[in-house]
């Protein structure tokens, strides 16, 4: 869940199934209420060098959206890792199951407000398992980009109207680069 802070005097404002909306003084953000307030973002080619994306409806922005695959860790499990979070839901989405991953960075997904830290998760080793989509309920379409093109289609879909999550470009360079910035 949430580091403890030195100040933890705290007034819960709501707390639904997922998320905990609080006040700090004068500061509202929520937090997680389930897992470990963490997730996973998975930067992945298949064997002929296709980026994976992700198409799905997000609720909260009323909109399609053009994502690489991501999901929660520990929601599942107590004891589960970014590497199985990573494995497992790149396999559920996609369809492709990877033989090694790799934690890139972890960082916070919006500092301002939320709790919720992603990891950056490269995934080696694609071999095709089945034709993802998501699990009941998700209804995701899977789409396999040429690397080349990647930066070109995401503009497009932009001009089509979907919402793009803006570490699709993160995830891109990551592709290519560790996070000190040597290539690969």
């Amino acid at each position: 869940m949430s580091k403890p802070h030195a100040h933890d005097d705290h007034e819960v404002l709501f707390e639904g199934d997922w998320l905990r909306l609080v006040r700090r003084g004068h500061w509202e953000s929520c937090e997680r209420t389930h897992g470990k307030g963490m997730a996973v973002i998975i930067v992945a080619c298949t064997p002929d060098d296709d980026v994976l994306f992700v198409e799905q409806y997000r609720v909260p922005l009323g909109s399609k959206t053009i994502e690489m695959p991501a999901g929660l860790v520990g929601d599942q499990s107590e004891d589960d890792t970014l590497e199985a979070a990573a494995t497992r839901e790149l396999e559920e989405e996609t369809g492709w199951r990877p033989d090694r991953v790799h934690v890139l960075m972890t960082g916070p997904t919006s500092a301002g407000m939320s709790n919720e830290r992603i990891a950056f998760v490269r995934a080696e080793g694609l071999v095709r398992t089945g034709p993802g989509g998501g699990v009941e309920g998700e209804d995701i379409t899977v789409h396999a980009v040429p690397r080349k093109d990647a930066p070109a289609w995401l503009v497009q879909k932009q001009r089509e109207g979907y919402e793009l999550d803006l570490k699709l470009w993160a995830g891109l360079w990551m592709l290519e680069r560790n996070p000190d910035g040597t290539s690969l």
